[in-house]
């Protein structure tokens, strides 16, 4: 599954890099609405396989790693959670007034392209996932609903905290009172990173019980 999953990020960075490249940037755009959709049912797919950001951001990390880079302070302006918001009204009005007055198409998603993978270079991935993409903002909100995801299941979980550590979106808890871990849904990538490092294999993608 590991391989796999990369398999397909790699497929879909190179269909952006195509797109981009031949001008049809609009169709990335209608791929995430569509993404969306999908995230009501089935969670935040797009964010976990499809997100050319976040494919960049993994070996970024590992690299970050490597060079003593990462800090695991997330700076104090940012944990309002309010910045996801006001870049994604930023970037819709920048480029809608690109558009309409300079009648150009203005590159947004190569810029945060950028910025995810040098904030991704000091600090862990769920600072820009959750805290200051503008795309993750829609996901995290339509994902919340999600009617397919992954959870755990509590009789079998040791509260070992694996899942926890490579977690990329800090979307797993665990519990301080049963010692069981906990998975938020909205913020879940439904990357299989958890599934992966189990050891009593208690995480499982289905049906998810609010």
């Amino acid at each position: 599954m590991k391989y796999l999953a990369s398999i397909i990020r790699i497929l879909f960075l190179a269909l952006f890099i195509f797109l981009l490249a031949n001008g049809k940037v609009v169709l990335w755009l209608a791929l995430f609405g569509a993404s969306l959709v999908v995230a009501l049912i089935f969670g935040r797919i797009y964010c976990g396989y499809v997100c050319p950001m976040n494919t960049l951001m993994i070996p970024t990390e590992w690299l970050s790693k490597k060079l003593k880079l990462q800090t695991p302070n997330t700076p104090k302006w940012l944990k309002s959670g309010y910045l996801t918001w006001i870049t994604l009204f930023i970037s819709i009005v920048m480029m809608l007034l690109s558009k309409r007055l300079l009648h150009i198409d203005l590159p947004i998603l190569p810029f945060w392209l950028v910025v995810s993978v040098l904030i991704t270079l000091r600090y862990k991935p769920e600072v820009f996932h959750n805290l200051i993409c503008p795309f993750g903002a829609l996901q995290r909100t339509f994902g919340r609903f999600a009617r397919f995801s992954e959870k755990v299941d509590k009789d079998a979980c040791v509260g070992c905290k694996l899942c926890r550590k490579v977690c990329p979106s800090n979307a797993i808890l665990v519990s301080s009172e049963d010692k069981k871990a906990i998975i938020k849904t909205a913020l879940c990538h439904q990357c299989t990173n958890c599934q992966q490092v189990c050891p009593k294999s208690a995480i499982h993608y289905g049906k998810h019980r609010a």
